[in-house]
């Protein structure tokens, strides 16, 4: 069976990285295939970690500064848009709910349509439920866009 891991590949690791091999640890590395890997792969992220640092450039302290003040103010914008949104929201679906208030009552056509339809009929069992419990199911249509925009508004304050 194939070992898959080895006790010292730590302290390869730490060997590789801080740069000191001990004797005992390189003759052990020279001879586990798995501790070779570990030093192999180790030693190449090492070396391109120091080609990395030596080109990179870091921006001046005023850059910096300017950014995180343009960023500290993007999310302030955004948690003060949040109660506003809601708010918008809430008024939005009163504003559509007034408007379908208004349209069924003051529509002669769409009163003469509803009287049409036959109550006792099996495919106008929606129509049935809507005519004979509107305040019920109009309840239940506040409750399920005003509990949303409640958690919504609470979530928004932590």
């Amino acid at each position: 069976m194939k070992r898959v891991a080895c006790e010292f590949e730590a302290d390869v690791l730490r060997a590789v990285w801080g740069s000191q091999w001990p004797e005992e640890l390189r003759t052990h590395a020279a001879g586990c295939d798995i501790c070779k890997d570990v030093a192999a792969v180790a030693g190449a992220f090492d070396g391109a970690r120091e080609e990395l640092a030596g080109s990179a450039e870091l921006p001046d302290a005023g850059r910096v500064w300017r950014m995180s003040q343009l960023r500290a103010r993007r999310e302030a914008v955004r948690v003060a848009g949040r109660p506003i949104t809601a708010v918008q929201v809430i008024a939005f679906a009163g504003a559509t709910g007034l408007i379908g208030a208004f349209f069924g009552a003051t529509s002669e056509w769409f009163q003469a349509l509803v009287k049409r339809v036959d109550l006792a009929g099996a495919s106008t069992a929606l129509m049935k439920v809507l005519v004979e419990h509107g305040a019920f199911v109009g309840g239940m249509a506040a409750i399920v866009l005003l509990v949303p925009t409640a958690v919504y508004v609470a979530m928004g304050r932590e």
